[in-house]
């Protein structure tokens, strides 16, 4: 029986009704399915967190591949249904919560778990807050395989100077290693999503890109930075608070020209600048 069919046999068995808030859309097509789970690099010593585990397409091929699966679903509609799907693996747990909520390094200390790997199919909405959060927390997890919307992939692989390039992109290349699998179709999926997906994995450094004196400064600066893309970084930092002299003195210091925008700055350009803020405070 093809994916597809026994995704609507499952459907239609617990006449189950998609949450268009909650962004459900399931995946239905094998080879994407393969190239998630290859694509994360899984192994027998990997333990596996899922978010979203929908009807536990995702989660039995996983636990098929490493030691153990722990799955977070919010819909309390789907709960049952992962039960009777999931049931005969042992090595999984399933955990009904909110993912944004989480706290990580608590839930991985407690499950005892080691060699930590995130993979998910993650709902739209949830894509940047939850990538924002789960790299703040600072956890001890190896890598992000993520199906995300394929505008928000373009956003975080994005360079500098270029249209997509955002605070995003600077977060997660502060953090990541980051690698493109694989572009997805919307006919992947059931629901048909109104936008094409794409599958990246994003490999957690030991240490961060680049050694600043501040982290969190270093984030507030490229937020302002960019909360407003078309003024110049002048004008973009005044609301830092530092005072125009004191911001003068940091862009000479920094040896960066007041009159650049937020999209022309290297991660190791708003770093320096940061510092030099940082001094200055």
């Amino acid at each position: 029986m093809s994916l597809t069919s026994k995704t609507l046999d499952i459907i239609k068995h617990f006449e189950f009704k998609f949450n268009k808030n909650l962004g459900q859309n399931f995946l239905i097509d094998e080879n994407i399915l393969n190239k998630i789970i290859d694509g994360a690099e899984l192994d027998h010593d990997d333990c596996a967190l899922e978010i979203g585990p929908g009807i536990g397409t995702l989660t039995q091929a996983m636990a098929k591949r490493c030691k153990r699966v722990i799955a977070i679903e919010i819909d309390d509609s789907l709960i049952d249904i992962l039960n009777e799907t999931l049931g005969n693996y042992e090595n999984i747990k399933i955990i009904h919560g909110d993912a944004l909520k989480m706290d990580f390094k608590k839930l991985i200390e407690d499950e005892g778990l080691d060699n930590v790997k995130i993979v998910a199919n993650l709902p739209y909405y949830l894509t940047t807050p939850f990538i924002t959060n789960i790299l703040s927390q600072k956890t001890n997890i190896k890598s992000l395989t993520l199906m995300i919307q394929k505008e928000v992939a373009d956003r975080i692989t994005a360079k500098c100077g270029s249209s997509d390039y955002s605070s995003l992109s600077l977060l997660c290349t502060y953090f990541c290693d980051i690698h493109k699998i694989a572009r997805v179709s919307k006919n992947c999926f059931i629901p048909k999503p109104k936008v094409e997906s794409a599958v990246i994995r994003m490999d957690v450094k030991k240490e961060p890109s680049i050694k600043v004196i501040d982290e969190d400064l270093l984030f507030r600066v490229i937020r302002f930075a960019f909360n407003m893309r078309r003024k110049t970084l002048w004008n973009a930092l005044k609301p830092l608070g530092l005072g125009e002299d004191k911001l003068k003195c940091a862009f000479e210091k920094s040896g960066i020209d007041p009159v650049r925008r937020g999209e022309t700055l290297s991660l190791e350009e708003f770093g320096r600048l940061s510092d030099e803020i940082k001094g200055l405070i």
